[in-house]
């Protein structure tokens, strides 16, 4: 039975570089940060990061100095992309509810990797672009990056920007004012 009161919402951080992507590396998932919006109370809960070890890649300086994400911190504490699909699917039952990201970058990144390892794409409901939804409820006509929509709703950036963990629950916090207003 589908559960209408909550929304997953997922934001995702992946190996970056100033420039060009370097000769034999790709951009891959390195956090999949995750929190659960209740549509009724507003409460977010499950707000959870996953460290994911890069096996096409590695962090450039560029990356940790936007995300704080070390290569060193994933390898102590990463995993595996497909274990990481594997908790998700466990922990948050993914293919019960919508769910929502800033954007389409995490909806066709998330695709195209589960493509690339020819893993099952675990989202299965409906997916909400937050960025999209700001944009036309705060009647705006050009789009706004998750930090400006929370400056224009007077919300304080919770944790670190560009932290897929803390920024899942400050777009839960945006979702939140979408779908009271």
């Amino acid at each position: 039975m589908k559960t209408t009161n909550k929304i997953i919402i997922i934001d995702l951080e992946a190996t970056c570089w100033q420039g060009a992507v370097p000769k034999g590396q790709q951009n891959e998932i390195i956090e999949i940060g995750l929190a659960v919006l209740d549509t009724e109370t507003g409460e977010i809960s499950k707000n959870k990061g996953i460290l994911i070890k890069p096996q096409r890649s590695t962090v450039s300086p560029f990356c940790t100095e936007l995300t704080t994400i070390t290569q060193d911190l994933l390898d102590k504490n990463g995993v595996s992309f497909e274990e990481a699909i594997k908790q998700l699917k466990d922990q948050y039952q993914p293919y019960l509810y919508t769910w929502a990201s800033y954007g389409q970058y995490d909806l066709n990144m998330l695709k195209n990797q589960c493509r690339l390892r020819d893993i099952e794409y675990p989202m299965r409901g409906e997916h909400i672009n937050v960025k999209t939804l700001f944009t036309e409820k705060f009647g705006l006509t050009k789009s706004q990056g998750m930090n400006g929509a929370l400056h224009l709703l007077n919300i304080p950036l919770e944790g670190t920007h560009h932290r897929g963990i803390d920024d899942a629950k400050n777009i839960a916090k945006i979702l939140n004012w979408c779908l009271k207003n």
